[in-house]
């Protein structure tokens, strides 16, 4: 086909290739000479209008829709290949946001510090330290920070690791860890960040209360209930600030931050100058003194806030004080450059933050009385205070969550400072929050989600998920308890943390070639004690919480390992299925083989899994969760790489659809049998390679060119000198059905065609068309009535129509007109595939017979020679399965000494216990040596003389191998006689020797072994043990 318009970039040729196939340097004109001129002019060109080599560029590794596309192997190799259309890019939703990208101080910095600088230091700071102790908050400090810093090396190693898109925390895991253990833990941080704004919102409300209280003030009852009011109000005006936009946001930080470092320096400076007045040091400001710094460094833990508090307890609610690190990597799509910025915004704004609080509480230590009671009258008294002795003074460190205030040089600067503390962290996790769920709505992980994750405006804003945000902050906003929420907030981001520290560690331990982190100070070791050092204070801090935590994330991993979203991220854990996947392949080739663990490997001559599915169900019955198959097609005609790799991305689609495990290897360029033995020989590696082949009895023997019968016949001597077991399938209909067209992925396991009480009488049924979507829909002779028959091959009753006509949407070709009729009057249901031929109901059960529930039937097995126990395995494994379980098996074996019949089935029934093989019944046939019936010699001879003249078989041979001939006669109607009626025939199949039988008279033994039966299977194996009775 002409194209419509070619566009040439700058500094190509001018001229296309050609139509025909050629490429632009393949003329199909006589080349002209090129003079001096021609060659100057030559030289002065850019290598890119010479070559069609690509030089290496940053555009060509991208995965986004600016990437380039080099030039394929193919084009450079100057094959000619099929152009292919490319996927509708636009139709995939893009992460990416294109609005204002920030620096590291913006963008990482600044938000980390105003995450971190929260609601604790300034209302529980010096509450943790009368409780602790400075001694103990310093500990408690150091572990805080000893678990950000690793995880801040763990996650910068991450960062740097590839570019960091829009997700943060959830798409660093997801892409490190995969989506289950990415999508998991980033629903329990968002939640965990959405709760974390409830709680500094809640710290602001309490702040305002405070104030209000010193001016005698309050809304409602100045308590819970004002929390509530005012927490909600300030938490939907937080929500609008961010959707306003990353400008707004981020001059709204700017202005905190600087409100923040004036309280710091403001609180700072008041205990350096000490107390202002008789009631500051009434209330528990008594300025800087190392004998109040050392009764002040032990704990001092006593009953507070409902329980009794010990160190975890209190680690517990301060913890949540230093979980920014997170906040730059929470906003990555927003960042100029996420590989540098992250780690350094990162460790800065955690040293920095780490410095105040311990500079808070060295002055506070020092500086401030545990207890006090407020009275100036109290000043001086050298007694002990009552309310110390009884715990109900007011003030001091363990009472009062102001006393920052009373420290302060100006009290009205750490109110300011406790706002813009607290509003801003909230707003940071308000920020983080819908791009968390942005991202996990364009992944599509969850699809409850993806209503949330859709994006406005130029900037793809996510205003659904800020109206989730909302909802879920307002909901724990109206607990108003700070001390209730936070120990919940440290395990959600405890787990998370330890998950990043996992997937480092991970990642470094697997070391697939794509983990190269530009960020050299991390260690592995490390990363994983931080990982257990995060699960450690999890548990220790509440371990029933732990418990539900990871039940949560648990659950969600389990819902995406149950969707298995259609993703490929090449996380670690692919790299580590393949190097498990190796290394057990290089112990199991250093493994002796055992015949209690033998394990059968069909190679499956089926061509096209489509075309042959009886062949692939009935592999899938064998191995099935326990062992190999490879299915092979071998293909005359040299193929292109596309049309290969094409031919097996719809192979496996189909294998997939079928819920069959397998392989499926194509080769071409080689006739079949050369083709088949390559497969035999080459077929996967070490002891992962196939040792039973499975093929399709050749129907078309007598008629076939005689080459190709040689070629089949070559086949089964290929895979005996290659030791392989054969195993040859025979159905009354053939196992080939390429003719039909017909694309059935998923049969029923509970019959073939099923109709419903409603429709259980389907006589008036003709014919059956196409939908164009997969379905079925049936076309009744009664107008008042219409069937349905799904992709499944269930049919339905779709209703009643009121009118004399159904209309379908583009059917198919008619059928042939004739077979048509035909099946009208014998009122034959019959089905017309997308070729237009039709295909009887007893066809398409014969397509899903290995699928089909068999109730209450028989496999006969026919172990007639030893051929190392194959023969009585397979049907056994075969009965194990769901679809044959109520499958009986009746063994049929044969005697040698008529007069020893009964000892010979003694002998059989106590060999096929040994080795634990169930069976209904047992039959030793005699006479197999006897002449067969005239009637039956009779109709060898015919099968015989229907043979091409190129194959027939010639007097000598005959009279040769009569008596073997015989034998397989007089089996035949032994077969006959006792399993005409079983659902599943297993025969032992005679042995071709080589230069001794031909090629025609060997398939007529088959001929006369599976005529007239019913499925049937022979079986052959490579005379090697594989049942034991030993244990």
């Amino acid at each position: 086909m002409k194209d419509r318009f070619k566009v040439f970039r700058v500094g190509e040729d001018s001229e296309p290739s050609s139509q025909n196939g050629t490429y632009r340097n393949e003329s199909p004109e006589e080349p002209k000479r090129i003079s001096i001129c021609d060659m100057d002019g030559i030289r002065k060109k850019s290598l890119a209008q010479l070559t069609r080599e690509a030089l290496p560029r940053l555009d060509n590794y991208r995965i986004s829709k600016r990437a380039l596309k080099r030039p394929s192997l193919g084009e450079l190799h100057g094959e000619l290949e099929q152009k292919t259309d490319a996927p509708d890019e636009a139709a995939a939703p893009s992460s990416e946001h294109h609005g204002i990208k920030l620096g590291w101080i913006q963008g990482v910095l600044i938000p980390c510090l105003l995450n971190i600088w929260g609601v604790m230091l300034f209302l529980r700071l010096t509450w943790v330290v009368a409780l602790a102790g400075i001694g103990q908050t310093i500990l408690i400090i150091g572990i805080s920070y000893v678990v950000c810093y690793v995880t801040t090396l763990s996650l910068s190693a991450i960062c740097t690791n590839g570019e960091v898109k829009g997700g943060g925390i959830y798409y660093i895991i997801s892409r490190s860890l995969g989506p289950e253990f990415g999508a998991s833990v980033g629903i329990v941080f968002a939640f965990a960040n959405a709760v974390a704004a409830s709680m500094n919102t809640i710290g602001f409300c309490s702040a305002l209360n405070d104030l209000l209280h010193t001016f005698d003030l309050k809304i409602v009852d100045g308590g819970n209930n004002d929390i509530r009011i005012v927490g909600v109000v300030a938490v939907l005006v937080m929500v609008i600030i961010c959707a306003v936009g990353m400008d707004w946001e981020s001059k709204a930080q700017n202005f905190l931050v600087i409100i923040i470092l004036v309280a710091i320096v403001n609180f700072i400076v008041g205990i350096i100058l000490g107390p202002k007045s008789d009631l500051e040091i009434a209330r528990g400001f008594v300025g800087m003194s190392t004998t109040l710094f050392r009764e002040n460094w032990g704990p001092d833990y006593r009953f507070s806030e409902g329980l009794y508090q010990n160190f975890f307890s209190v680690f517990a609610i301060f913890f949540p004080s230093v979980t920014g690190l997170q906040a730059g990597a929470n906003i990555s799509g927003d960042l100029k450059n996420p590989a540098t910025s992250i780690p350094k915004g990162t460790m800065m704004a955690l040293l920095l933050s780490m410095i105040s609080y311990l500079t808070f509480v060295l002055f506070a230590g020092s500086a401030g009385l545990r207890d006090a009671s407020g009275l100036i009258s109290d000043i001086g008294n050298n007694e002990t205070l009552d309310c110390v002795a009884n715990l109900t003074c007011p003030w001091g460190l363990h009472n009062s969550y102001t006393m920052m205030q009373v420290m302060s040089a100006w009290w009205p600067l750490i109110y300011a400072g406790c706002f813009a503390a607290t509003l801003s962290t909230a707003l940071t996790n308000l920020l983080s929050v819908p791009r968390l769920i942005q991202a996990l709505g364009i992944d599509r992980i969850y699809p409850g989600l993806i209503f949330f994750s859709k994006g406005y405006g130029r900037h793809g804003e996510p205003y659904r998920g800020y109206v989730l945000t909302f909802f879920v902050s307002a909901s724990f906003v109206l607990i108003a308890e700070l001390n209730v929420i936070a120990p919940l907030i440290s395990n959600f981001y405890l787990a998370s943390y330890a998950l990043i520290n996992f997937c480092t560690f991970h990642a470094a331990l697997i070391k697939p070639l794509g983990w190269r982190p530009t960020f050299k100070y991390y260690n592995l070791w490390l990363s994983l004690m931080g990982f257990f050092l995060c699960v450690a204070i999890m548990f220790l801090i509440d371990w029933v919480s732990s418990l539900i935590t990871f039940g949560i994330i648990f659950a969600l991993y389990l819902l995406v390992v149950y969707r298995k979203p259609d993703v490929n991220w090449g996380s670690s854990t692919q790299a580590q299925t393949y190097k498990t996947a190796l290394s057990s392949a290089h112990r199991l080739q250093n493994i002796d083989d055992h015949v209690k663990n033998y394990h059968p490997q069909i190679l499956v001559l089926a061509g096209k899994p489509q075309h042959r599915p009886p062949l692939i169900d009935l592999a899938n019955l064998i191995t099935k969760n326990n062992s190999l198959m490879i299915i092979g097609e071998v293909v005359p005609q040299k193929m292109s790489y596309k049309t290969r790799l094409a031919n097996r991305k719809e192979g496996q689609k189909w294998l997939k659809a079928r819920k069959t495990k397998a392989f499926y290897n194509v080769v071409d360029g080689f006739s079949m049998e050369e083709g088949v033995r390559a497969l035999i020989q080459a077929s996967g590696f070490g002891k992962l390679a196939p040792n039973i082949l499975l093929m399709g009895y050749k129907c078309d023997w007598k008629t076939c060119n005689h080459d190709e019968l040689i070629s089949y016949f070559t086949i089964l001597h290929n895979a005996f000198t290659n030791r392989l077991s054969v195993t040859i399938l025979r159905l009354p209909h053939g196992t080939n059905f390429s003719h039909l067209n017909v694309d059935i992925p998923n049969t029923p396991t509970h019959g073939g065609l099923t109709a419903n009480n409603s429709t259980a009488n389907l006589s008036h049924l003709n014919t059956i068309y196409g939908s164009g979507t997969g379905d079925l829909l049936a076309i009744p002779i009664q107008p008042n009535r219409f069937m349905h028959a799904d992709s499944n091959l269930n049919l339905t009753a779709l209703g009643t129509s009121t009118h004399n006509s159904l209309t379908i949407p583009m059917p198919p070709p008619m059928p042939n007109q004739k077979a048509l009729r035909e099946a009208m009057a014998r009122n034959d249901i019959v089905y017309s595939t997308r070729g237009g031929s039709c295909v009887s109901k007893d066809i398409l059960n014969a397509m899903s017979i290995f699928q089909t529930k068999q109730e209450n039937r028989t496999i006969d097995v026919w172990w007639l020679y030893d051929d190392g126990g194959l023969t009585m395995l397979l049907p056994y494994i075969i009965s194990t399965r769901s679809s044959w379980s109520s499958s009986k098996i009746r063994v049929f074996a044969l005697t040698n000494r008529r007069m020893e019949l009964e000892l010979e089935e003694r002998n059989m029934a106590n060999l096929l216990n040994k080795l634990r093989i169930d069976f209904s019944s047992l039959t030793m046939v005699e006479g197999v040596t006897d002449k067969p019936k005239d009637e039956t010699i009779r109709m060898h001879e015919k099968i015989l003389s229907g043979i091409n003249e190129s194959g027939a078989v010639t007097e000598e041979e005959k009279h040769r191998l009569q008596e073997k001939t015989y034998r397989q006669l007089r089996i035949h109607e032994m077969l006959q006689n006792h399993s005409k009626n079983a659902s599943l025939v297993v025969l032992s199949l005679p042995m071709p020797r080589q230069d001794t039988v031909s090629a025609g008279l060997y398939m007529s033994w088959l001929e006369v072994l599976t005529k007239d039966m019913p499925p049937t299977l022979l079986v052959r194996g490579n005379q090697t043990s594989v049942l034991t009775c030993y244990s």
